[in-house]
């Protein structure tokens, strides 16, 4: 696996070696080419960051900043090895994802959000895509305008939905990937939230 593009294009990264799927490298090309310029300057937060891949091509093409969620040690080890090893700056939170959107929230937004959740059940015996999808914090993380890129199975149904809106979709082989952007209703709904909330990106 590799960095196709920008400042660190064709630097190969190194890959945990337990409890990752990552992103194949035409999956992870045929995102960035459908994002296009909107990554330039963009603040990036990469769920399941596994080794990192998606937040540090981003950084490579432009990103002003990413901030990297990874629950497991030995994993998030690996993405600062691989951010040293492209020179790129960014920060990464070993912390499981879901206590991260909930203590999260209100504290800073990004323009575009990133997650490659695991296609096993969660904890509580729930689809990762249809919890994430009905998680009330997630939104309040993205800017308005914002995109969340979801990778899923693509045989796996997706909930019916009140916060996002599908922009677009597209399966490549044993992965489907999400285009989303907030409903009109979720962005109404955050637009009338109290004084001092948001901010700049969490740091």
């Amino acid at each position: 696996m590799r960095v196709i593009a920008g400042s660190a294009g064709g630097v190969r990264l190194a890959v945990p070696k337990r409890g990752v799927r990552p992103t194949m490298d035409r999956v992870k090309a045929a995102i960035f080419s459908s994002l296009g310029d909107a990554i330039i300057g963009a603040r990036v937060l990469d769920l399941f960051a596994g080794s990192g891949a998606l937040g540090i091509e981003a950084l490579s093409r432009g990103a002003s900043a990413a901030l990297f969620v990874e629950a497991d040690a030995h994993t998030k080890a690996v993405i600062e090895r691989n951010l040293a090893k492209t020179k790129l700056k960014g920060s990464v939170r070993n912390q499981d994802v879901f206590v991260f959107l909930q203590r999260g929230a209100g504290k800073g937004t990004f323009e575009i959000i990133f997650a490659d959740p695991p296609y096993e059940k969660t904890k509580r015996g729930g689809g990762y895509t249809e919890t994430l999808l009905n998680n009330e914090a997630l939104p309040r993380l993205l800017e308005s305008g914002g995109m969340f890129v979801l990778e899923k199975r693509p045989e796996e149904a997706l909930p019916e939905m009140n916060r996002w809106r599908i922009i677009r979709r597209k399966a490549y082989g044993a992965t489907e990937v999400l285009f989303l952007s907030k409903s009109e209703i979720t962005d109404r709904q955050l637009s009338c939230r109290s004084p001092g909330e948001g901010g700049s990106a969490i740091r």
